[in-house]
């Protein structure tokens, strides 16, 4: 849910991607003809075709979505009352009703939604995860907006899901009817970089990283030389979780080093798709974050610990290197930073162990895996693609903020239910800021409409609390690095990309399962390394070769 801290917020693309402000929004402009499946009912009022035509008499949606842990909300107001839930009455007619919200680790909303799914207790739009969205698709239980799309999706919003191919729409498509609209994101806005304490390397005058090798010796220096000097054996090299993956801690960026990748489709030499979790290059990686644990290089309880505590150790000031996303200079990194200004975190492209260039595993195009659908015989299906729009027009076309002091410091864009983001968004806000950095022109950063801009201005003015976004945007930044990736064609992007087969609706739950239980195993030492061969054995048995069966028919139906 991080990466909607800088995907989500106010600003306004300044690329390519901005549409013709003197056209129509209006995909059609033309009132709908009977776009609802023949198993549903029509709407018993036409609603307006205009993309953001307002209701009158207003009409009420009922909702169900998560808020992740960070999100704060002024005085007076709350998740089910507040700036967007008021804009989308003012200027749609759409008064939502929350059925309920909950603010917690993600994985804890779509185990309560599993029980409201399972029961039927659904609301008119929902947040739903892929394996959810699958599950509704095959049971029935979500509207087809196949017609509501090309009817409502303003041209804009359309723009945004035709600039990846079509790829995350067709995630969502299920015998030729889209079921659910991807929150999409840039996907290299995911991609693992290395972080690593500056000020730690300087102190034990160790150079930068350039191999695996250095990594390890790095990873192995902190947390055995003292580097915070405090005369005790108290700090830690190598950041993990006990999820292993993700935007921070992940050790996507330590396997891709050793070209290993995680949950990604891999093309064989006979042009197949394979699964990368159970490739010998794997293996290899495990034995080394293994000999890195018995090196007492890794937080020896990690397997215990959950991305919040990983950050604990961040903000006290005792790990010095982690692999993670390029949002994360705004969390964790900005918390350590308000106790201890001295903190200096750099980040780096991704070593290689043979000297052969690392590429960094991006997530499929839908990087948050979350997905809108509409219940099924839902009074007002397109009311769903009327507040998408309405963000967009909002955040990319009007560029409207919430620039009052009653707003200063909070996050609102998080309020949005039904949110997204150009693919090139930060690139684009990155290669402004750059333009600014390079004139020297503050104030034309204070003033510009990409919200993250000023922000940056802020830092450069002395205020600290805005460092985070400095180190996103900045000169030496981590889109910086993102920036020299992609010139180098640094990514590797999975070569599945449709919606979850039956067996992997089935199955994918057991064999994450599977294998998160045994690397930990394997990275702790409580199992050898070679526990990995019974682990691709059992894999294959579990489900794995029927869904690499599927995902090779998908392949050659194409």
């Amino acid at each position: 849910m991080l990466v909607s801290v800088l995907t989500g917020c106010s600003s306004k693309n300044d690329g390519n991607a901005k549409p013709n402000e003197n056209a129509s929004p209006a995909a059609n402009s033309e009132a709908p003809t009977a776009n609802e499946p023949a198993n549903e009912p029509a709407n018993a009022s036409t609603p307006p075709a205009d993309p953001l035509g307002k209701y009158d008499p207003p009409i009420t949606v009922s909702v169900i979505r998560p808020y992740d842990e960070n999100v704060k909300f002024v005085e007076g107001e709350s998740a089910t009352d507040n700036l967007w839930t008021r804009k989308y009455e003012e200027g749609l007619g759409i008064k939502v009703n929350y059925d309920w919200t909950l603010q917690a680790p993600i994985d804890q909303y779509y185990q309560k939604l599993n029980v409201a799914i399972a029961s039927n207790d659904l609301a008119d739009i929902m947040v739903v995860s892929s394996g959810q969205l699958k599950q509704l698709a095959e049971a029935g239980q979500i509207a087809d907006l196949t017609d509501v799309y090309q009817n409502y999706a303003s041209d804009f919003t359309k723009k945004i899901f035709t600039d990846d191919g079509g790829l995350a729409l067709n995630s969502a498509t299920f015998g030729g009817k889209l079921l659910g609209l991807p929150r999409l994101g840039s996907d290299i806005d995911e991609v693992p970089l290395l972080w690593i304490r500056k000020d730690w390397l300087k102190k034990l005058n160790l150079p930068d990283p350039k191999t695996m090798a250095d990594v390890d010796k790095i990873a192995e220096a902190f947390a055995t030389q003292d580097p915070d000097g405090n005369g005790k054996a108290d700090t830690s090299g190598l950041g993990l979780s006990k999820d292993l993956n993700g935007g921070f801690p992940g050790f996507e960026g330590y396997l891709n080093g050793y070209h290993a990748y995680y949950n990604t489709w891999l093309k064989d030499a006979s042009g197949q798709l394979v699964n990368s979790n159970i490739q010998p290059e794997m293996k290899t990686a495990l034995a080394a974050l293994q000999k890195l644990y018995a090196n007492k290089a890794i937080d020896k309880e990690f397997g215990t610990k959950d991305g919040g505590k990983a950050a604990e150790a961040v903000t006290n000031g005792k790990l010095g290197m982690y692999y993670g996303a390029m949002w994360t200079p705004i969390w964790p990194i900005q918390d350590g930073r308000n106790l201890d200004k001295t903190m200096e975190w750099e980040p780096f492209a991704l070593p290689s162990a043979d000297g052969q260039p690392t590429k960094g595993q991006v997530p499929f195009d839908v990087p948050s895996n979350q997905y809108y659908v509409v219940k099924k015989n839902a009074e007002h299906p397109e009311a769903a693609l009327k507040m998408m729009n309405f963000y967009y027009d909002s955040n990319y076309i009007k560029g409207e903020k919430a620039d009052t002091a009653k707003y200063d410091g909070i996050e609102t864009f998080k309020y949005v239910i039904l949110a997204g983001a150009p693919t090139t968004e930060n690139l684009d806000v990155y290669k402004k800021a750059k333009t600014l950095f390079e004139a020297n022109d503050v104030e034309s950063m204070k003033n510009a409409k990409e919200g993250q801009l000023p922000i940056v201005a802020k830092y450069l003015e002395g205020d600290e609390k805005s460092w985070g976004y400095y180190k996103v945007f900045g000169p030496d930044g981590s889109y910086k690095v993102i920036e020299q990736m992609l010139n180098q064609n640094l990514f590797m992007r999975s070569e599945y990309f449709g919606p979850p087969t039956p067996t992997m609706g089935e199955k994918s739950s057991t064999l994450d399962t599977l294998l998160k239980e045994t690397f930990t195993k394997i990275i702790m030492g409580a199992a050898s390394i070679d526990e990995f061969d019974k682990f691709v054995e059992n894999w294959k048995q579990l489900g794995g070769d029927q869904i690499t069966k599927e995902v090779n028919e998908w392949a050659a139906s194409r």
